[in-house]
């Protein structure tokens, strides 16, 4: 038996609404297959499983809004019983009723509802000063928070999940996001020692390569700059492990796969940086078709869980906005993010002689828990190598 649960799609997702499903009970499913569609601040997701199995019962209905880790259906393995299963199906319904009671308010006139004993009372816990401070910011009742520490010691993650997991007012799906990604970054700046290196990358043979690599392909196939961007990021993260991963459980623990997050910015405003998947061993022209791809999904809302969840580091190229160079805030649990400019004609020395030549500014933002900056110096050392010698990538 095995229970699918609601994904966390992101470090800053804490509950999502269930839109629709796209399974019944009875039916066999397979690892990889999309069986849900799950709102979230960010879009609407695909969700995918990855167990194989058949479908036992759908425990949650659509438009129903549950926090991250709930059961949303059982699914039948071989050799399961009906007792198993039934018993199953109990034990969950048990546990979320549960929740609800203790979440539920105090009875206008009556008797007090139940409440988790870590915080029936506020004299019975621990409130630190920050995580006050940061309840006021937020307009959360910092007595209403449910902490998580000892003896329900409440800290800053705690009213932040506070704030996120609260309704906000109709004021539409970009506030949302814009209030989604603040909560995101405010806690990468708090617990991630940032370090910022940045190089700048003569570009000279890389736009005589591509031009001549695009005068021989169809229109519909020609590259951008950007791709060539991903696949060194990728190539060179393939090298650099250290810069490929993710801090949890105050550890680092590298990543096998290089799942590059790539930053787009939506139309009604706000940011969203899902994942190409095993970008490293894509060649260019299937990694030009996957970010063509990518952008638009992410732009009209749809995409899959394993986007949203998967990327081992992250690129923003703000080149178009005119911007020199980024130096942009990691994306926990993630331990780097790549940052390139406009591509810009500056002076530079060749063969004795100053000329113009076409430049741009690689930068990178990196976890000091992970690495330091020798580290990230090879790594973009690495990085304008392989711009410099596209036909490599």
């Amino acid at each position: 038996m095995i229970e699918f649960k609601l994904p966390s799609l992101g470090a800053d997702m804490d509950k999502g609404t269930l839109l629709e499903w796209r399974v019944k009970p009875g039916d066999p499913v397979s690892k990889g297959q999309v069986v849900a569609v799950v709102d979230t601040t960010k879009a609407a997701v695909d969700v995918e499983c990855w167990q194989d199995g058949n479908v036992y019962d759908l425990l949650v209905q659509p438009g129903e809004t549950v926090a991250v880790g709930t059961t949303l259906a059982i699914l039948r393995e071989p050799g399961d019983t009906p007792e198993q299963l039934a018993g199953a199906r109990a034990r969950i319904a048990a546990a979320a009723a549960a929740v609800t009671a203790a979440a539920a308010p105090t009875p206008a006139g009556g008797a007090p509802g139940p409440r988790p004993p870590a915080v029936a009372t506020a004299a019975e816990r621990r409130v630190s000063p920050a995580a006050r401070k940061r309840a006021q910011e937020l307009g959360v009742d910092i007595d209403a928070v449910q902490g998580s520490g000892p003896h329900g010691a409440v800290s800053i993650a705690d009213v932040e999940r506070s704030a996120a997991a609260t309704t906000p007012a109709p004021t539409g799906r970009a506030r949302m996001l814009r209030q989604t990604i603040a909560m995101a970054m405010a806690r990468s700046k708090r617990e991630i020692p940032h370090y910022y290196l940045a190089e700048e990358v003569n570009l000279a043979s890389t736009v005589e390569w591509l031009r001549r690599e695009n005068e021989r392909r169809p229109v519909t196939e020609r590259l951008l700059m950007a791709c060539l961007y991903l696949k060194a990021v990728a190539l060179a993260a393939r090298r650099h492990p250290a810069l490929n991963g993710y801090f949890r459980d105050g550890e680092f623990r590298p990543s096998e796969a290089v799942h590059v997050g790539v930053a787009i910015s939506l139309r009604g405003g706000g940011l969203i940086a899902p994942a190409i998947h095993d970008v490293d061993r894509l060649n260019l022209g299937e990694l030009m078709r996957a970010m063509s791809d990518l952008v638009t999904r992410a732009r009209a809302g749809s995409l899959r869980s394993s986007e949203m969840s998967d990327p081992t580091l992250t690129v923003t190229n703000l080149g178009e906005q005119s911007v020199d160079a980024v130096f942009g805030v990691i994306y926990p649990p993630q331990v780097a993010l790549v940052g390139f400019g406009q591509v810009r004609e500056r002076p530079a020395v060749v063969q004795g002689e100053i000329k113009p030549v076409p430049t741009v500014t690689a930068s990178l933002s990196a976890d000091h828990r992970a690495s330091d900056g020798h580290d990230g110096a090879l790594f973009l050392a690495t990085v304008r190598e392989l711009l410099q010698h596209p036909e490599r990538l």
